[in-house]
């Protein structure tokens, strides 16, 4: 029952920006670590960042000091600040959460359906 719900990708120019938000749907009580993963053409997908329930944060080396992720408890909603964006970033970005507790059960490694960012000029 539990889902997880992508928006914000889109066409953008290098040095632009874009922010991704990902919203989990359900009776949630709580949700451990989330991340953002991507696969660009040719390749496996990897780990781009990934955010402890207390806010505790990692990135992958090529995106450190471009983009931030961030979570919305609340909301149950992680969210991808995407600056100075390169061609090499353009990939299908898909987010995960590791574990979901809900009203009927817990859900591990839950994964969106992924949202397409191009960066191109």
């Amino acid at each position: 029952q539990v889902q997880l719900v992508e928006s914000g990708g889109g066409l953008v120019q290098p040095g632009g920006s874009l922010r991704l938000s990902c919203a989990a749907s359900g009776i949630i009580f709580s949700i451990n670590a989330m991340g953002w993963y991507r696969r660009a053409p040719g390749k496996q997908r990897e780990l781009v960042a990934a955010i402890t329930s207390g806010g505790r944060t990692n990135y992958a080396d090529s995106v450190k000091g471009r983009f931030t992720i961030s979570r919305d408890n609340a909301k149950n909603t992680v969210y991808l600040q995407m600056n100075s964006l390169k061609p090499e970033d353009t990939a299908v970005y898909y987010c995960k959460a590791d574990s979901v507790a809900t009203s009927v059960g817990v859900y591990r490694d839950v994964w969106g359906q992924g949202t397409l960012v191009t960066v191109s000029s």
